[in-house]
């Protein structure tokens, strides 16, 4: 085994490391025992158009259709994806803008393969997705981390100081995983004028990656700010794992600003990547699918209406949390023991412990050190509503125990 891969396995993440525990505890109590908070994976179903779209497809005896394509992705396909994608972003890109991928994760590795030399840095706000640490490695660059500010907004300030010639990019997931935070408009057009005054200063503009997955999941009017208008040198990363709860089909894309400095040869660096990584092609069936599916989406109100009924039961044990604007994560800070003195808390209680201790309980999140943040931890609420009001009273034990109260 590879010496980088051996040591990865020693410190593999945190997400699957809960979710393999929790698989093993539904063997042992009963799945419907378990409160299994911890991997990100949606549970609703596809919109009823996805299920109608697929079997047509199915059935279609057309020669070549499992064949291969262009390694972007059928012309149509990537043309659809434009026009969303022009809408969403306020620009208008065509399909030479859009590479089709496998995924998200795809995605990211494909732009970094393309855009990284050695040692090139990308910069990353914590608490972030840690996985995006493993994908520059892959290419040879460097993570490096910036401090959100208290309300887990961007630290603009921060990415400021973090800027070298060595900085290759920016990348920032809005609606975030972790936080549930999303960045407005306003932050991102400071953002992109400290990376505009970066580029003029040193000769060169870094890319600014919008890691996009959780675009449409935002609540109470929250709109997902564009990214492609705000700044030239951008590039939009997104899947349909959690719009369309397609989540094991493996289907994404690549957008590209069409003010990017060299946009033809990044488009081209990008097709070049998506070959030589293996993936080839984005799954044929699955790029034919969304063709037809721009504008729809699992039913987004019962993903806000569960953050409702999770908030409520954190609240009655008086657990403090972000309060989470999109996505379906909620990120919460763990309570101090009693007699702990308030700095102390401050100072970040074990995240780790916390989660061993609820486990007891048969409760599974994920310590905010598998993001970066320790003395935090998140729990996803894309489960059932019944499971998540069924927790209650586990909740109401594990806090009781861990801060040494009587339970009446």
């Amino acid at each position: 085994i590879a010496k980088e891969v051996k040591d990865a396995l020693s410190s593999s993440s945190l997400i699957r490391k809960m979710f393999e525990e929790g698989a093993a505890l539904k063997k042992i109590h009963g799945a419907e025992n378990i409160f299994d908070f911890s991997l990100g994976n949606p549970d609703l179903s596809p919109p009823p158009a996805f299920h109608k779209t697929l079997l047509e497809l199915v059935n279609e005896e057309t020669p070549g259709v499992h064949g291969y394509m262009p390694n972007a992705g059928y012309p149509e396909t990537r043309a659809a994806i434009a026009e969303k994608v022009s809408a969403e972003h306020g620009v208008l890109i065509d399909s030479s803008h859009v590479i089709m991928s496998v995924g998200a994760a795809g995605a990211l590795n494909t732009v970094f393969k393309a855009i990284l030399n050695p040692a090139d840095e990308v910069i990353v706000n914590k608490p972030y997705f840690m996985e995006y640490r493993a994908y520059a490695k892959n290419h040879r660059g460097n993570i490096i981390e910036v401090e959100t500010e208290d309300d887990f907004n961007l630290n603009l300030e921060g990415i400021r100081s973090a800027l070298s010639n060595e900085t290759a990019a920016v990348l920032i997931n809005s609606p975030n995983n972790p936080t549930g935070r999303v960045y407005t408009s306003e932050t991102l057009k400071a953002l992109s004028a400290i990376l505009s005054l970066h580029g003029e200063k040193t000769g060169r503009y870094p890319y600014l990656i919008a890691d996009e997955p959780y675009r449409e999941i935002v609540f109470n009017g929250i709109k997902t700010a564009p990214v492609l208008n705000a700044y030239k040198n951008s590039i939009v990363v997104s899947s349909y794992s959690k719009s369309l709860s397609l989540a094991g089909e493996r289907i994404g894309y690549i957008a590209l600003s069409p003010d990017a400095d060299e946009a033809a040869l990044l488009a081209e660096a990008l097709i070049y990547a998506t070959r030589v990584l293996g993936f080839v092609n984005a799954p044929a069936l699955m790029q034919r699918c969304v063709e037809r599916l721009t504008k729809e989406t699992v039913n987004i109100a019962v993903y806000r209406e569960r953050r409702d009924a999770f908030k409520q039961v954190l609240d009655a044990v008086d657990i403090h949390y972000a309060e989470p604007e999109g996505a379906f994560y909620i990120f919460a800070k763990v309570p101090h023991r009693k007699g702990r003195a308030a700095q102390e808390t401050d100072a970040g209680e074990d995240d780790l412990a916390f989660c061993e201790h609820l486990k007891k309980y048969l409760i599974l999140g994920v310590p905010g050190a598998g993001f970066g943040k320790k003395g935090w931890m998140r729990f996803a609420y894309c489960v059932n509503d019944k499971l998540i009001k069924a927790s209650a009273d586990a909740f109401k034990k594990a806090l009781a125990a861990w801060r040494g109260e009587m339970i009446r």
